[in-house]
């Protein structure tokens, strides 16, 4: 069964619950699976208690507002596809093959009005949430979505300070510092959103969704503010940017090469990520098929490199 879909076709009866992760994902990277996988992982039973289907999707967007190039987008969905092998996580093209720029205000109408009667979430990063301010709209995402938003940047920070022989008492102690501490970085105007736990994030906005549509069906906005869960668990701390710039100090350093060392070396890095036992930052941030795809493709090389 593929993982890819465009979703536009799906007919599903019961209300679902739908999660996405937006990003260019040039190149995918492990980073990105964990989150999702998290994520996963957590609505899972929730979905099963409740009978509802779950859709954990990655959401390519066709360019970034805040870039100017990107890999295209046929290389960097199939380094998706081949990132997803094995997992359920799924792929949402529809930004992928829309002209840039895509705004993700657009976006989350644009999921809304497909699926009025599903409780949707968005992931992202507390360095994203915490600019929403300077989006287009970004404030009002939560008029159409809930958000689900992980720190990336100091994720270890709440076990600073506590010792292993901390009593749970004072772990949740430090916690709900921590918590507290992240939700003042939002934007004031999204901080009273943040709630402690991720059932929140769907259960108040279908019970308000059949209300308003009992009454007359035609106010979705109104009846959607959505909740902000903040999850505080440490997560790999590693980015795009980072991997393309190992990427290409590989590939400059691999072109200076004779072109029978060239592929010797190339093979060589890819067995390393094969075994993940060498200490390269690539073996443990790139999917070996992907990192394959990458050298087959020369994505990348000096010449490509954003």
């Amino acid at each position: 069964m593929s993982n890819t879909s465009n979703n536009s076709h799906e007919k599903i009866s019961a209300p679902a619950i739908r999660a996405y992760l937006g990003g260019s994902f040039d190149p995918v990277h492990n980073g990105h699976l964990e989150v999702a996988l998290h994520v996963y992982q957590d609505l899972l039973p929730i979905a099963k208690q409740q009978n509802r289907p779950l859709h954990v999707s990655l959401l390519p967007n066709a360019r970034s507002p805040f870039k100017t190039q990107s890999t295209d987008p046929k290389h960097r969905l199939a380094m998706l596809k081949l990132a997803v092998q094995d997992t359920p996580i799924q792929i949402n093209e529809l930004e992928l093959w829309q002209t840039p720029p895509v705004y993700t205000i657009d976006t989350v109408r644009a999921l809304r009005q497909q699926y009025p009667h599903d409780s949707l979430i968005f992931i992202m990063g507390m360095d994203s949430a915490r600019s929403l301010d300077k989006w287009k709209d970004g404030l009002g995402l939560t008029d159409y979505v809930n958000l689900w938003v992980f720190n990336r940047e100091d994720s270890d920070h709440i076990n600073d300070g506590i010792s292993d022989n901390a009593t749970f008492f004072e772990k949740n102690i430090a916690t709900s510092q921590y918590l507290a501490t992240l939700q003042s970085q939002l934007p004031l105007p999204l901080q009273s959103h943040v709630t402690d736990s991720p059932i929140e994030l769907f259960t108040p906005i279908a019970r308000c969704l059949v209300d308003s549509l009992e009454t007359d069906g035609t106010d979705l906005k109104s009846a959607m503010k959505g909740r902000i869960y903040i999850d505080t668990r440490p997560i790999t701390a590693v980015s795009s940017t980072q991997i393309r710039e190992q990427l290409h100090i590989l590939a400059t350093e691999t072109n200076k090469m004779p072109v029978t060392d060239r592929q010797i070396a190339s093979i060589a890095a890819i067995n390393d990520i094969m075994s993940n036992t060498h200490p390269n930052s690539l073996a443990k941030w790139l999917n070996p098929a992907v990192y394959h795809y990458i050298i087959a493709h020369q994505l990348y090389s000096a010449a490509q490199f954003r």
